[in-house]
């Protein structure tokens, strides 16, 4: 090969591939869909508590909140993320903020749930994944094949917002990959500066 032109080709493919996973990291595996994106209103939507009462998103005006929306106990990443919650999770209240759980896992689950971490955090039911599909966070199918029978087929990508007191969104955040969610200090760090 010597001509400089048959080394340039591969070099730059090679440089140009870098590039794009490097944007694609940076972005993540997933967009943060319209309905979710910083500096829009959080959309209307209803859900059912642990306690079986009807809930709006629109409850929440009036003081900041982190929802985070969880595809169950039965992944260990999302259990891992609601445990690593309970470490600043005084310290999101101490600033004035609600921290919510969205998801879709039965309401006996849930309940089993907020027992193991001793936390008051409230909990949000989406059995039928109608808010996962109304935000754009839906999965159908993705439920391992041994949890089905209690869980369903579908779930949702896990994604973190935090919103305003005034119900704008304020910082969105969805996992890159489904082993991945946002460091508890980070969503703390955004309930301050509002």
């Amino acid at each position: 090969m010597d001509n400089p032109i048959l080394w340039f080709i591969p070099a730059a493919l090679v440089l140009l591939a870098g590039i794009l996973y490097l944007l694609w990291k940076k972005e993540g595996g997933r967009r943060v869909p319209e309905q979710l994106k910083p500096g829009r209103p959080l959309p209307e939507f209803q859900a059912v508590d642990e306690d079986g009462n009807r809930l709006k998103s629109t409850d929440l005006a009036g003081a900041p909140a982190i929802m985070l929306f969880v595809r169950g106990s039965w992944c260990p990443f999302c259990s891992k993320q609601v445990a690593d919650l309970t470490r600043v999770y005084k310290q999101i209240t101490d600033a004035g903020a609600k921290l919510i759980l969205v998801t879709p896992q039965p309401l006996e689950t849930t309940r089993r749930v907020a027992d193991i971490f001793g936390v008051e955090f409230d909990f949000w039911l989406d059995e039928s994944l109608e808010i996962a599909k109304q935000l754009g966070i839906f999965l159908e199918g993705r439920v391992p094949d041994a949890q089905q029978k209690e869980y369903g087929e579908d779930t949702l990508w896990p994604a973190s917002v935090v919103v305003d007191a005034s119900g704008i969104i304020r910082f969105t955040e969805l996992s890159k990959f489904l082993v991945d969610r946002p460091n508890p200090e980070k969503l703390l760090k955004v309930v301050r500066k509002l």
